[in-house]
């Protein structure tokens, strides 16, 4: 068991320092996420993003036309990116029938052009994965 803890705590440790080395010198990266419009004054773009996010997903949700008791319950999954110009690009969708899918993609689609996130102050794609539970 301690064997375990052991390697778990070191892969942890391992994955979160993303330093790199350079001729003796230790060099971090810090990846800024996207900055959702109005948050721009908050002290955690981050937390204010992921509240806009769900506060977004609540308002524009809708149940297709042809929406079902059966449909109860079904999750799909839809990732996308936040794109180097502050765009939103879906990478797949998952799960539950096509008007299901269709219906989180017109929701995600929706949300609003921001400030890219960023690695060293260049502009850089930004994933993400959120689920749509019907």
């Amino acid at each position: 068991m301690r064997k375990v803890l052991f390697i778990l705590s070191f892969i942890c440790a391992v994955s979160i320092s993303q330093a790199q080395v350079t001729k003796g010198n230790t060099v971090s990266s810090k990846e800024i996420p996207p900055v959702w419009p109005g948050c721009e004054t908050e002290s955690s773009t981050s937390n204010c993003f992921n509240k806009m996010l769900a506060t977004h997903i609540q308002k524009n949700f809708k149940f297709p036309k042809d929406y079902t008791a059966a449909d109860k319950g079904t999750k799909v999954l839809v990732s996308f990116i936040v794109n180097k110009k502050g765009e939103i690009e879906i990478t797949q969708v998952k799960g539950g029938r096509n008007s299901l899918q269709e219906e989180a993609k017109r929701n995600i689609l929706a949300i609003p052009k921001m400030q890219p996130g960023s690695l060293n102050g260049k502009p850089r794609e930004i994933k993400y994965t959120v689920p749509f539970n019907f």
